[in-house]
């Protein structure tokens, strides 16, 4: 089985927040007593860090869950509970995070160092020392820990390389990088031999460097699905310099023309604008047949650039250096972003919708704490939550979406009668 995956499931889930603490202050000899239970402490987060020392998604193929740590509960004397430890996940730069049931894009880490917020650890609850005020002499309630959930994403490695190889397979690709760099790719005289992306670092003297990426050979039809196309075509994407190696020695199969023609068609169909990516056609095995041998067919605009021979490394040095020309001339028209970036949640407001059954869901997670963490048999916590929920909006909200009296309100797994008796949200 291969060491090298670039498609994986990640399962998130955050620590739950720690319970608030209901205790009151009894001590000998102290005049004033009161509420004293501290906070629970909040859960863990969990992150996603790009990491140029990881090479591919294997961690997460037979382990998709990571999970962050809890708070721990607050105690009394104003003990507030300890925060849950955050996770950090390294994952390989150019890793994609998409949303699991609709495959949108949710961030790309695309720099070392790049970090993004995949669970946010629950909020932990506040203890009823918290809710002490002028009205509220004596609060005999606390909130309870947020509870977290999984959440699932689909994570894509598109590989980062400033050149990459394209041709059919047994086109010499495997050999050529072999011989450029000091990568040492599996070679045999049969198709599809290449079956996982090799990188390798081309030196083309002490101060000129770029990375090289063999990828597996493309058929007609790869970006229809059809051999490993699909699978590996999105490699290509970050890749700044395209070499299409066009196999000089076919007899049997594709000419070197058709050859072009199909691999330029392929890339045109899976995305457009890689048809305008920097590149350069080569003929490679000209040990065997020169572009001459083929005379017309190879005239005009199929006629490569540059002809080589792996086995006896003609040509090799001048790839060398026009690579390194074509690679730099795309690095000084790249936004090169300095740093690294960190990818927070964006705060959620409330809004109403309606759910399949007629009934209407407020959404938004301040207002499901709101009920969530409270004890609503306890009259004072129904209050402060009646009171909470105001704050946030959500009596406005519900106006303006046309709740009408007796409808069906949910907040999280709360349900209850609208009313508009009162400015009170909960009945």
């Amino acid at each position: 089985m291969s060491n090298f995956v670039d498609e994986s499931n990640l399962c998130a889930r955050g620590g739950d927040g720690g319970a608030g603490c209901v205790s009151f202050r009894r001590e000998a000899h102290v005049p004033y007593g009161g509420p004293d239970g501290g906070d629970g402490g909040d859960g863990g987060d969990v992150w996603l860090v790009a990491d140029r020392n990881v090479a591919s998604l294997l961690s997460f193929r037979d382990h998709p869950h990571r999970i962050a740590t809890s708070g721990t509960h607050g105690q009394g004397a104003k003990k507030h509970g300890r925060r849950g430890k955050d996770v950090e996940v390294s994952v390989p730069i150019g890793t994609t995070v998409l949303d699991h049931e609709t495959g949108e894009q949710l961030v790309d880490l695309a720099v070392h160092g790049d970090r993004w917020m995949a669970a946010q650890g629950g909020q932990g609850g506040k203890g009823n020392a918290r809710f002490l005020s002028n009205k509220r002499r004596a609060p005999a309630f606390a909130e309870q820990g947020e509870k977290s959930v999984d959440t699932w994403f689909r994570l894509e490695l598109k590989l980062l390389a400033d050149v990459a190889l394209v041709g059919f397979p047994s086109a010499g690709k495997s050999t050529l990088i072999s011989v450029m760099s000091r990568a040492k790719p599996k070679i045999a005289d049969y198709p599809f031999t290449t079956l996982e992306p090799n990188l390798g670092v081309v030196r083309v003297d002490s101060d000129n460097e770029f990375v090289m990426a063999d990828l597996p050979g493309l058929i007609e039809g790869a970006s229809d699905g059809h051999g490993l196309g699909l699978q590996f075509l999105r490699h290509i994407e970050r890749a700044r310099v395209l070499v299409y190696l066009i196999d000089l020695s076919s007899v049997d199969g594709p000419s070197p023309a058709e050859q072009l023609e199909i691999l330029k068609h392929e890339l045109g169909s899976y995305q457009p604008n890689l048809l305008a990516r920097p590149s350069i056609v080569v003929g490679s095995k000209n040990d065997v047949l020169t572009i001459e041998d083929w005379g017309d067919s190879l005239s005009g605009p199929n006629r490569p650039e540059l002809s080589i021979s792996s086995a006896t490394t003609d040509g090799i040095q001048t790839l060398k250096w026009r690579l390194a020309e074509l690679v730099g001339e795309a690095r000084e028209q790249d936004d090169v972003r300095p740093g690294y970036v960190i990818h927070r949640p964006e705060p959620v407001g409330v809004a109403v919708e309606r759910d399949m059954d007629g009934a209407w869901r407020v959404i938004g997670r301040s207002a499901e704490r709101a009920v969530a963490l409270s004890d609503l048999t306890d009259p004072g916590a129904l209050r402060y939550a009646q009171g909470r929920l105001e704050r946030l909006g959500v009596n406005k909200a519900l106006r303006s979406a046309g709740v009408r009296e007796g409808e069906e309100v949910r907040i999280g797994d709360f349900a209850f009668e609208y009313s508009d008796d009162s400015e009170q949200v909960l009945q």
